[in-house]
């Protein structure tokens, strides 16, 4: 198994550093122009896509150039932290280490974790507000998609929503097969993002199967908030 993979089996030792300075996140940059910018759907199926690839790529195998920062993140909390970029913002960030995932109109770009007193300018100057889009009616669920089921009960931002969709994508990967994964893989890590029924909700919380994103509660919601459920079948 990825080794990147293999520790996230065991969430138990995960802590926050003593050194405030010292705590790690994924940043995620999510494309929204001024003008015709993409629908909500995509762009949280696109985040979904690009956490994951960072942690698969080949380059976060041990001795690749992306290992060592992702194993000394994901020994801590997997906090994301999602940023709005438009224009000449979006393509100055393309030189960092990173993976972008397009779906549809929309483009997101996941980056290498590191210290968050370390984050580069290019990325450190993005706004973190600002990432509303309206709800969408999506359409069909792609083939060979995992389904991440969006809490009904709780609203957040398109921003935030990255970030879950994002912990959840990661978190469902341990749960598969190696042929699992290569599947997974060849359709780019593909994502449907979808709001069920609060009953619907509730019956996918009580699968023995289900992964379940529950939050630190930093940012809008309380803590220990289901917020995103998906399961293999």
């Amino acid at each position: 198994m990825n080794p990147i993979l293999r520790m996230l089996v065991d969430r138990h030792y995960a802590t926050d550093p003593e050194d405030p300075a010292a705590v790690r996140a994924m940043p995620v940059v999510l494309r929204i122009e001024r003008v015709d910018p993409p629908c909500r759907t995509d762009v949280l199926e696109a985040a979904a896509a690009a956490a994951v690839a960072v942690c698969l790529d080949p380059r976060a195998e041990p001795g690749g150039e992306w290992h060592d920062e992702l194993v000394a993140w994901v020994r801590g909390r997997i906090r994301k932290v999602s940023r709005r970029a438009r224009g000449a913002h979006w393509e100055a960030v393309q030189g960092l280490p990173g993976v972008t995932v397009s779906v549809g109109r929309a483009e997101v770009r996941a980056f290498v974790p590191g210290r968050v007193a370390d984050l580069p300018k290019e990325l450190s100057r993005l706004q973190i507000s600002g990432s509303e889009l309206p709800v969408d009616e999506p359409g069909e669920i792609p083939e060979g998609a995992y389904v991440l089921w969006l809490n009904p009960q709780v609203e957040m931002t398109a921003g935030k929503a990255a970030a879950q969709v994002g912990h959840a994508s990661m978190l469902l990967a341990p749960t598969l097969s190696e042929e699992e994964l290569k599947e997974w893989a060849a359709v780019d890590y593909r994502c449907a993002v979808r709001t069920p029924s609060p009953g619907e909700w509730d019956a996918l919380l009580a699968r023995p199967d289900a992964v379940v994103v529950r939050d630190a509660g930093y940012t809008e919601v309380d803590p220990g908030t289901a917020t995103v459920a998906v399961y293999r079948g």
